[in-house]
């Protein structure tokens, strides 16, 4: 069969395919949000919330008000836009597109208000980074923690997915904080309420739910998964995740779970402990020693590493 021919047996398969398997096609329905257009968007948002920091260029100060001027229209522009078709497709799928003209209005009057909040999501932004800055040791400056840690990235779309999840803008949120999980290993659902002076260190494989409360000056280490004991489709708009209270610290890996869990103010969580309850403000909580210590034995200078017979067989 010639390659056109073969082309030709590809399309059907996969017209048939989208009859048969429809659950996952959108045709005829409303424009979707564009999801690379969304990344541009947040890309033009973080330069201005950091000016200097994500440009190829130097920005003057002689310049600044023009440049803050035109990114400010472009944001406004798209970002109304993109709201709208967040909107639209959610009228649709709800059977009421003849608000469609309200949408619109309602559109651009969020991204106003985003745009608004700006100097407010900043001054949040420069304690997020001096609480990165003054609890890691490896930090050598401010500018190193903007461009360079995973965690405050991971925050920053936060706090603008954050304003337009209250907003009841639909998609967007969560499209926007997915990008940068994606990017850093940082799930934070866009619903979750956090504070002010919120730390991440290292980051990789944080999760924190919809409906988690963190109270101000937390810090998370790398693995630590704030979540719900059920995930049940009828907990939807339940609490269903942890409360943090203020100055808190837990270390790498552990889990802490369930909406009426509260971990109390100025409490240390040890690394890989496991909570399903409630703990005082004050506590220190972590694992007892195992039973058994781990075997070290020497080995002689310059011998090669080998696993045990009895390992690579049960690893079989």
């Amino acid at each position: 069969m010639s390659e056109s021919g073969q082309i030709s047996k590809i399309v059907e398969s996969l017209l048939q395919s989208y009859d048969s398997v429809g659950a996952i096609n959108h045709v005829g329905g409303a424009n979707l949000p564009s999801q690379e257009h969304i990344v541009d968007i947040l890309q033009a948002l973080r330069k201005v919330l950091f000016p200097g920091f994500y440009d190829q260029s130097p920005v003057e100060a002689t310049t600044l008000p023009y440049l803050t001027g035109e990114r400010v229209v472009w944001i406004y522009r798209h970002l109304s836009e993109e709201i709208n078709r967040c909107l639209c497709y959610e009228c649709r799928e709800n059977g009421h597109c003849e608000r469609i003209p309200a949408c619109q209005e309602r559109s651009r009057q969020i991204a106003l208000d985003l745009l608004r909040e700006l100097p407010q999501i900043r001054a949040l932004l420069q304690l997020d980074v001096e609480a990165t800055l003054s609890g890691d040791p490896a930090a050598r400056s401010s500018s190193e923690v903007i461009l360079a840690y995973p965690g405050i990235a991971a925050i920053t779309v936060y706090r603008l997915a954050h304003f337009l999840y209250q907003r009841e803008v639909p998609l967007l949120p969560r499209i926007m904080t997915e990008h940068i999980h994606s990017l850093t290993g940082i799930d934070i659902h866009p619903g979750a309420s956090i504070g002010h002076s919120f730390s991440i260190d290292h980051g990789t494989g944080i999760v924190i739910g919809e409906t988690t409360t963190i109270g101000n000056r937390v810090k998370l280490y790398q693995g630590v998964t704030l979540g719900a004991l059920s995930v049940a489709r009828s907990m939807q708009g339940v609490k269903r995740h942890p409360t943090i209270e203020d100055d808190v610290i837990v270390y790498a890996g552990a889990t802490i779970l369930g909406g009426d869990t509260v971990i109390g103010h100025n409490s240390v969580i040890g690394g890989n402990v496991w909570l399903v309850e409630s703990v005082p403000p004050h506590s220190t909580v972590y694992n007892p020693p195992a039973a058994s210590r781990p075997v070290v034995t020497p080995r002689r200078r310059g011998e090669r590493a080998q696993a045990k017979p009895e390992v690579t067989e049960a690893a079989g």
